[in-house]
């Protein structure tokens, strides 16, 4: 709190205010202590009548909803040329001023002077330069047309040549398209606020695919407020697709920069936010005759392939090559019966004949002869076959295997051979 505030709170209290004029004189000298100005804004309202010496105008922020009044000397306004007219760019020395007897503020003019064409230029191109390098108008931020919107907002100025073209040219082009027309100023101060408030409208609405903002030609004045840096900063923030259709080729505002498409003009405009029913009803048919005459050929050669398929001896007598192929497949197992019975005779013939050679060879044939095999237990009590005397003594027991049995012996004595 400063020390004046603090020094008025201690003078003051519920019991002894201040009277309104002492606030008033108070205010008016705070005001007055304050120096004079340079401000620069767009003139809204002139009021000049004849007889009298001093002007009021009502100076405006057209970034802004922001309006302060200036009063001058009638001879400033009589100096300006051209004349000052609503929506003119202005710059203005002045002095705040508070009227004590109706506790307002205005500024007093000492000098205006009106922005040129080529101060104004200088201003658009750099702001352009500021939107760009933030991305503004770069390409791949913007959003593509949909193919047919069902939804179409238009806003225009009311009766309009610019609202006829778009109109027309849209209606022309696809009968049944629905587009709602906002009307608002497209030239003067109260154009940017208008413009933003039936943006911001129609983008809240979901029926709406696509926004035309469209107006005829006219001056780098009566275009300025298309290159207003709060509307093209609202048209890059949209989430509807927002096409520029602004004066004719040359106009080129900074909103056509910032809309997602631009157009040459408003008649540019209502040709390319629809497409031509003519042209997309001469499309399905050329369509539908193409996919009518490719099925077509299709069908044909499936049919050809099938003709060429029935003509084939295989189809043509489908039973034929089976009967054959089973008078082979019995051929071919009788003669492998016929193999498989002389392999079995054979191989029986040769079990035979090994057969008779082993019984040949055999102890038992030997035995059935004479011979005898003698047998003798050792210390683990295993029998092993007697070869030599040397290994038994008298008393041994023997086992004598002949051919249809054994019989079990003593040794009694032992002879060496001669």
């Amino acid at each position: 709190m400063s020390t004046e505030s603090a020094t008025a709170r201690e003078q003051t209290s519920a019991e002894n205010p201040w009277p309104v004029r002492t606030v008033a004189r108070k205010i008016a000298d705070w005001i007055h202590r304050l120096g004079a100005v340079w401000v620069e804004g767009q003139v809204t309202q002139i009021s000049a009548r004849p007889g009298t010496q001093t002007a009021f105008l009502t100076l405006r922020d057209p970034s802004a909803d922001v309006s302060m009044t200036v009063t001058c000397p009638m001879r400033l306004l009589r100096e300006i040329e051209p004349p000052l007219r609503d929506g003119a760019s202005v710059v203005v020395f002045a002095k705040p001023t508070f009227f004590l007897g109706r506790g307002t503020i205005s500024l007093r003019a000492s000098e205006i002077r009106a922005v040129g064409i080529g101060e104004l230029l200088a201003r658009i191109e750099r702001l352009r330069r500021l939107l760009a390098a933030e991305g503004l108008f770069a390409p791949e931020r913007k959003k593509r047309l949909p193919f047919l919107p069902k939804g179409i907002g238009l806003i225009t100025g009311r009766a309009s040549a610019a609202e006829h073209d778009v109109l027309a040219n849209a209606h022309a082009r696809w009968p049944a398209a629905r587009i709602q027309v906002v009307n608002t100023a497209v030239q003067g101060p109260t154009a940017v606020p208008q413009i933003r408030k039936a943006l911001s409208l129609l983008d809240d609405d979901p029926s709406i695919d696509v926004i035309v903002i469209a107006r005829g030609g006219g001056s780098v004045e009566d275009l300025l407020p298309f290159s207003d840096e709060a509307l093209c900063r609202a048209v890059a923030a949209a989430r509807t697709p927002v096409v520029s259709a602004i004066g004719h080729e040359p106009d080129t505002p900074l909103l056509d920069h910032v809309a997602d498409l631009r157009c040459s003009t408003p008649t540019d405009a209502g040709k390319r936010v629809v497409p031509d029913v003519r042209e997309e009803t001469a499309r399905v048919h050329q369509l539908r005759d193409r996919a009518r005459r490719a099925l077509h050929g299709w069908v044909d050669t499936q049919c050809r392939l099938l003709d060429q398929l029935r003509s084939r001896p295989v189809l043509a007598d489908p039973l034929g090559p089976i009967q054959r192929r089973a008078e082979e497949v019995e051929l071919h197992r009788e003669r492998g019966r016929r193999a498989m019975l002389h392999a079995l005779a054979h191989e029986q013939a040769a079990v035979a004949s090994a057969r008779a050679r082993l019984t040949a060879l055999g102890p038992a044939a030997t035995m059935s002869r004479g011979y005898t095999v003698v047998q003798y237990p050792d210390a683990e009590g295993n029998l092993q076959v007697l070869r030599s005397i040397s290994e038994v003594a008298e008393g041994t027991p023997l086992r004598v295997r002949v051919v249809d049995g054994a019989v079990h012996a003593v040794v009694r004595t032992v002879e060496p051979g001669e």
